[in-house]
């Protein structure tokens, strides 16, 4: 096996040319030029949408909130995950004291379990909790899921006015700030720009700031063809960083006002086999190369970032196991960790994670190692390396002398950065950032961007906040805007929303056919909603957390029986259990999201070897594959005879209207093929007839995946028995 290895020089940012007369920092504070740009363009009534691409680690958060932390305005900020909220709502507090600001803006974090948890301790409904939260603070952090569904009315009730809780929040706060959006896929961004759209024709201007290292082009170019006045703030195209290579460099930049946002990295790529435990094997039989770290430079700290759960729960007593002896800390962040760990994870000695991790949060470590499923995942990883000189332990600043990288590719990437007469990487070598981020960009795979789902099913969205302008209650008063809101809505996403109202009523005919129930239209649902709708969501009481009240978590059916260990419980067992875990440690527990759990379960462990199972349908699959197109099914079950409890979860999965796309291709063809998403919910399926076939000829996507793959899959119809491409 040859490993290939290079040095990635440090990474200076430019400082600003100046300081704004209405801010006042302190000593040795000094802006960078983004920073600068970035304050300029919230205070241009000129600019609406500003897109700050700085690159990761260069205190794009400082950016967003100069305006704010110094009472120019108040801000909604928006992220993609609870963990890097709580991390940014740290990271504020960190500026308002350095910053030694006469008066602190007044900060509230409101993620859905906060939200569920206050509204019940104050006897409150969630919009007057959200309300009441908004209206006390200068800055709300959130996430977009709330601010998507409170701007369709989700929490409000039937007979409100379908703007009494959004009009109220547009019309307090002035900026809107989303961080870490390219994490984001096509139903997200159709969701953001049909929200930025009724914004500004129900309410006067706003500012609307996006954070990524990594631009968004699609998002850029309907915000610009809805006719908003757009800026990127693009430090690399303005020659805005720089890279030194020598030690002499760093200190003449340093001295002219240059910030150092990275340090240089020393990065081995790790070439591997891409099966589903070569990083785990890997890891197990290389665990002496960890422990020397530590040893040959005291005070590491590291983290190991993989794409598995099960993976990191497997992992991590086998570390610490060999860690402990020596006083070093493991611990684990993944999206089955309870909160109190997750909190206690990043001052660890290791850390253990999945994506939880690699998004945005900011720790302080020296010693990476990562494996990733595509270019993105590959550039944000690396990116949570270098970028702190030191870290505080029991009031000592302890420094780091060496940052140091493992990157575990799969063979064909290593193959194409550093073998044949073109390769782009030389062994031994050295590397700015930006020559390596658009050589990883080119040279490893390029996950699916959906280009079609907007025209096909973003204005399904649209569509219906067009209906709820029309509502009775605010029609007059919405008269012009539902005009205005419209016809942007039709040229940004190229389509009619006469043609949507069609669609929409035509599925809502067919599930009151196939159901017999008046009401309910599940793909409509799952086409105005956030993420999704999760039908294959589980509830799982988790006896090997150790914090009694986050025993309570969910995860997915096809997760479950492929990784974990475990015994079924019946609902009222679970629900009592919650009850008698809050009064016995006197919090409570939010309950809203076990609602639609599809079953619950007892989780007891993480299997060592992958389990095997099918999804199996009733029926003839071949029609259904046929038709191309998204349909609701009826009688899906889960083929896994060797499990004790399958029954009991069949006997709830078969009378569930599932939202599918049926492919009459394996599984593997169709990732591979459409270039799809690492955690894409796409699964093997088979029929009566193919039921003891060793393999599944079909493959099946259920919610917003289905709705993905319905923009790809003519990719695979057939013409004369050939694949063809439109």
């Amino acid at each position: 096996m040859s490993n290939y290895d290079i040095f990635l020089k440090p990474i200076y940012s430019a400082p600003a040319s100046e300081v704004p007369q209405d801010i006042e920092l302190p000593a040795g504070w000094g802006l960078s030029w983004h920073q600068l740009e970035t304050f300029k363009a919230i205070q241009d009534p000129n600019i609406d949408v500003i897109f700050n691409t700085a690159m990761t680690g260069d205190g794009k958060t400082l950016a967003a909130f100069l305006c704010v932390l110094y009472g120019h305005l108040a801000a909604v900020a928006l992220y993609p995950t609870n963990e890097l909220a709580r991390d940014q709502e740290g990271q504020i507090g960190g500026y308002t004291q350095q910053l030694q600001l006469s008066q602190e803006p007044r900060l509230s974090r409101l993620s859905g379990e906060v939200l569920e948890i206050y509204a019940e301790t104050e006897g409150l409904r969630k919009s007057a909790a959200i309300e009441t939260r908004a209206s006390q603070s200068e800055i709300l952090l959130t996430n977009p899921d709330i601010f998507h569904y409170l701007h369709r009315g989700a929490y409000l009730t039937k007979n409100s006015s379908p703007d009494s809780l959004w009009n109220r929040l547009d019309k307090k706060f002035d900026l809107f700030i989303f961080d870490e959006f390219h994490v984001f896929s096509a139903p997200q961004i159709a969701s953001v720009i049909n929200t930025l759209l009724l914004i500004r024709c129900t309410n006067r201007r706003k500012k609307f700031l996006f954070l990524s290292a990594t631009p968004n082009e699609d998002l850029l170019k309907r915000l610009k063809l809805a006719g908003f006045r757009c800026q990127e703030i693009n430090p690399v195209s303005e020659n805005k960083y720089r890279f030194p290579d020598r030690e002499e460099e760093c200190h003449e930049l340093e001295a002219q006002g240059w910030r150092q946002v990275s340090r240089g990295i020393q990065l081995e790529f790790i070439s591997l086999e891409p099966t589903a435990n070569a990083s785990e094997t890997w890891l197990k039989e290389n665990s002496q190369l960890i422990l020397s770290q530590f040893q040959e430079y005291p005070g590491s700290k590291g983290a190991i970032v993989l794409n598995s759960i099960a993976a990191v729960k497997r992992l991590t007593p086998f570390f610490q196991e060999l860690l402990a002896p020596h006083g070093l800390v493991v611990a684990e962040n993944t999206g089955l960790t309870g909160k109190e760990q997750k909190e206690r994870s990043l001052l660890a000695d290791l850390v253990l994670g999945t994506s939880t991790i690699d998004v945005g949060v900011d720790f302080k470590i020296n010693f990476l190692i990562f494996e990733s499923a595509d270019a993105g995942s590959f550039i944000q990883r690396l990116g949570r390396l270098g970028r702190h000189d030191s870290y505080e332990k029991e009031g000592e600043t302890i420094h780091f002398k060496k940052f140091t990288a493992y990157a575990l590719s799969p063979n064909y990437l290593v193959e194409r950065l550093f073998q044949g007469e073109s390769a782009p990487l030389v062994s031994g070598g050295t590397c700015d950032r930006v020559f390596f981020h658009e050589t990883i960009r080119e040279k490893y795979r390029q996950i699916n961007n959906f280009q079609g789902y907007y025209k096909r099913w973003g204005a399904v969205q649209s569509m219906k906040l067009c209906q709820q302008l029309t509502h009775p209650t605010i029609k007059e008063q919405y008269a012009d805007a539902s005009q205005v809101f419209k016809k942007a809505c039709e040229d940004v996403f190229d389509t009619l929303l006469k043609k949507k109202y069609g669609q929409v009523k035509g599925w809502q005919e067919e599930w009151q056919q196939l159901s017999g129930k008046d009401k309910g239209n599940p793909i409509a649902e799952d086409a105005t909603s956030f993420r999704g709708s999760s039908p294959l969501q589980c509830g799982l009481y988790d006896v090997t957390e150790s914090n009694e009240g986050d025993r309570f978590k969910t995860y997915d059916l096809p997760g479950a029986l492929s990784h974990l260990d475990i015994e079924p419980m019946t609902e009222v067992a679970f629900m009592r259990l919650i009850e008698e875990t809050a009064q016995r440690t006197g919090k409570p527990i939010a309950k809203g999201r076990f609602k639609h759990c599809l079953g619950f379960m007892k989780l007891r462990g993480y299997r060592e070897e992958k389990e095997d199972w099918n999804f199996i349908y009733p029926g003839n699959l071949q029609a259904i594959a046929d038709a191309w197109k998204v349909q609701v099914l009826v009688g899906i079950q889960v083929w896994q005879p060797p499990n004790p409890w399958i029954r009991e979860i069949n006997q709830q999965l078969k009378k569930q209207g599932l939202v599918c796309y049926v492919i009459p291709r394996p599984v593997a063809e169709v990732r591979s093929r459409l270039r799809l998403p690492m955690h894409f919910q796409i699964y093997p399926i088979k029929d009566q007839s193919s039921l003891h076939d060793k393999s599944a000829d079909y493959a099946i996507a259920f919610s917003q995946s289905a709705l993905l793959l319905d923009t790809l899959a003519y990719w695979f119809k057939s013409k004369g028995g050939e694949v063809w491409v439109v």
